[in-house]
C-alpha cells in the first residue's frame, strides 16, 4: 500500500511559478513510476506529466516547456515545477503512483492516488 500526500498548491498570478510536492509512503517508491494529473471544473481529468523509475519523463503538450517533473528517491518525493502559469492551468492537481516502473499518460495505469491540491491562476 502506498499513500500519497500532495502539497504546494495555491493562488498564483499568471506568469509566475509554483512547485508541487508529493510525498509517498512505502519502501518501494524508487521502483514506481509517478505521474501528475489535473482536473478542472467541467473538464475531464487530464494527464500532465510522468516520470519513470529511471527518470525518463513525458509531458502533455499543453505543459511541455513550462512544467518539469522530477523525483528524489531518497526523500520518497516527486515534484512538479510549474513555470509561466496560465489561467487554463487552474485545476486540482493529483499525484499518482504506478507499480509499473514505466510511466504512462493513462490514468488507469496508476494504482495509487493522492487527495489533490488546488492550483488557481486568476485571469
Amino acid at each position: 500500500q502506498v499513500q500519497l500526500v500532495e502539497s504546494g498548491g495555491g493562488l498564483v498570478q499568471a506568469g509566475n511559478s509554483l512547485r508541487l510536492s508529493c510525498a509517498a509512503s512505502g519502501r518501494t517508491f524508487s521502483t514506481y513510476a509517478m505521474g501528475w494529473f489535473r482536473h478542472a471544473p467541467g473538464k475531464e481529468r487530464e494527464f500532465v506529466a510522468t516520470i519513470s523509475w529511471s527518470g525518463n519523463t513525458n509531458y502533455a503538450y499543453s505543459v511541455k516547456g513550462r512544467f518539469t517533473i522530477s523525483r528524489d528517491n531518497a526523500k520518497n518525493t516527486v515534484y512538479l515545477q510549474m513555470n509561466s502559469l496560465k489561467p487554463e492551468d487552474t485545476a486540482v492537481y493529483y499525484c499518482a503512483a504506478s507499480q509499473s516502473p514505466v510511466g504512462s499518460s493513462l490514468s488507469r495505469q496508476y494504482d495509487y492516488w493522492g487527495q489533490g491540491t488546488q492550483v488557481t491562476v486568476p485571469s
